[in-house]
């Protein structure tokens, strides 16, 4: 399959790019004709969806390793600098990266593993994000889109927590933008089919999950510049679940 025109020429920096939804989503911008820049901590793996994208004809992504445990502010400011002397801009941000930790009570939650934990899924998002806002606040219409969820109930511990702590900053920034040409808005992606998935649910049957590569689908509409309105309303500020999407991207 050669690859559509809706992304050609954007840059989209995908964050969690070796598994799951972040890989599926990086393929599909790449079809699309984006410049993805694929991050992840296991470079083999990154190689392996770096030759999957080349081997389908799709255009070339750039890899950057980073493991978000031990991310700084100076590293994102690296990176935001190596983006801007490649390429000059970025279209697009998918802070998609997230790790479960545990699942356990709050009074036995391990202290160190709670750190770790909101230091993956909302520390590490709010560095790049802060390191990236001038990148993305150019002339051209950009977004930046976070993976969310809704788990606040019992044992779900430090996840449920930093994924609230995404949805807050996510209105929060969204509001602060509201006037500049970035479009923020956030996905959840429900019953999906990844290793994070298989960890928290084992007894789970696979087949009855959605596939990431249709959830990969809903985050390459949000990342392009057909999402300013999504069912008469406008997108920016919005979080949406999947099946919200569906008729937008079909």
């Amino acid at each position: 399959m050669q690859s559509t025109d809706e992304m050609i020429n954007k840059v989209i920096l995908i964050t969690g790019a070796s598994d799951g939804i972040g890989k599926a989503t990086a393929i599909e911008c790449a079809r699309q004709g984006a410049t993805v820049i694929i991050h992840g901590k296991t470079v083999p793996k990154l190689e392996l969806l770096y030759d999957e994208i080349i081997k389908a004809g799709y255009t070339e992504p750039v890899i950057y390793p980073l493991d978000l445990e031990k991310v700084t502010a100076d590293d994102c400011e690296t990176l935001r600098d190596v983006i801007s002397d490649e390429f000059g801009k970025l279209d697009g941000l998918f802070n998609n990266a997230g790790w479960l930790g545990a699942a356990m009570p709050i009074q036995q939650y391990d202290i160190k593993l709670w750190f770790q934990v909101m230091q993956i899924n909302l520390n590490a998002a709010f560095m790049l994000t802060q390191a990236c806002l001038p990148l993305l606040n150019q002339k051209d219409q950009s977004s930046i889109v976070f993976t969310l969820d809704d788990k606040n109930t019992a044992y779900w511990g430090a996840y449920g927590v930093s994924k609230a702590g995404l949805r807050s900053m996510m209105a929060i920034l969204a509001d602060e933008v509201e006037n500049t040409s970035i479009n923020v808005t956030g996905l959840i992606p429900g019953t999906v089919r990844t290793k994070l998935r298989t960890r928290a649910f084992p007894a789970e049957d696979p087949t009855q999950l959605t596939s990431p590569e249709e959830v990969a689908r809903a985050a390459a509409f949000l990342l392009s510049n057909k999402n300013d309105h999504i069912g008469g309303r406008s997108s920016h500020g919005n979080v949406f679940k999947l099946e919200e999407l569906g008729a937008e991207i079909t």
